[in-house]
């Protein structure tokens, strides 16, 4: 699948195309940081980066676009700006009827390192790996982005989506430790099938009982 991460900043706005394969492999497609200068007012720094985000899907098409969950934090003005360019991003994927999907950020160093506190420094290292990139994308808002992309990919889709499916129609997958292509599953998508064949030999369980 084809996902496009952005990062939302009023001033930098970070933005990745990358492609992932259902063995979790992924691949580079664009990554670029679209800016807009403080000395405009706010409608035209919104428009700027709407043009930008406009431009990148229409050249590379994705199938999901992948958004840095809003948090309020102290800085207001900051808040602000990242929750208008979200607003924007949302508008524009929604007119070209395309999903979206918020993640936090522990979710994206989570599913990226890991580990769920994981610095940004660590966050690039594994996205230039995962990538097979010679070096981490910058600024860090680049990386970032790229780094959602990829999250969004695989907590929806590949190995994690194809394992979840194969769960759920009783496929097995979970006794063989192998997702329907044949991929080896990580310790956390072996623990989803844990889960889900959990759940359902319990409500298998209560059906009987009713």
């Amino acid at each position: 699948m084809r996902v496009l991460g952005i990062d939302p900043g009023l001033t930098r706005c970070g933005v990745g195309v990358v492609d992932v394969e259902p063995n979790r492999t992924a691949k580079l497609v664009d990554v670029v940081v679209l800016r807009s200068p403080a000395d405009l007012d706010t409608p035209r720094r919104l428009a700027r980066i709407a043009d930008g985000l406009e431009a990148i899907l229409e050249e590379h098409r994705p199938q999901a676009v992948a958004l840095e969950r809003v948090f309020a934090r102290s800085d207001v003005s900051t808040i602000m700006g990242t929750a208008q360019i979200s607003g924007v991003a949302m508008l524009i994927a929604a007119r070209r009827v395309l999903p979206v999907a918020l993640h936090t950020p522990s979710e994206v160093k989570a599913a990226i390192t890991g580990y769920g506190r994981a610095d940004k420094a660590q966050v690039g290292a594994m996205v230039a790996r995962i990538l097979g990139l010679e070096s981490v994308p910058k600024p860090a808002d680049a990386a970032d982005a790229l780094a959602l992309a990829i999250c969004h990919a695989w907590r929806t889709g590949g190995a994690a989506g194809a394992a979840i499916s194969d769960a759920r129609s009783g496929a097995g997958a979970a006794r063989s430790g192998r997702d329907g292509s044949g991929a080896a599953l990580t310790p956390a998508q072996q623990a989803w099938l844990a889960a889900e064949r959990a759940a359902a030999v319990s409500g298998a369980a209560r059906r009987v009982k009713e």
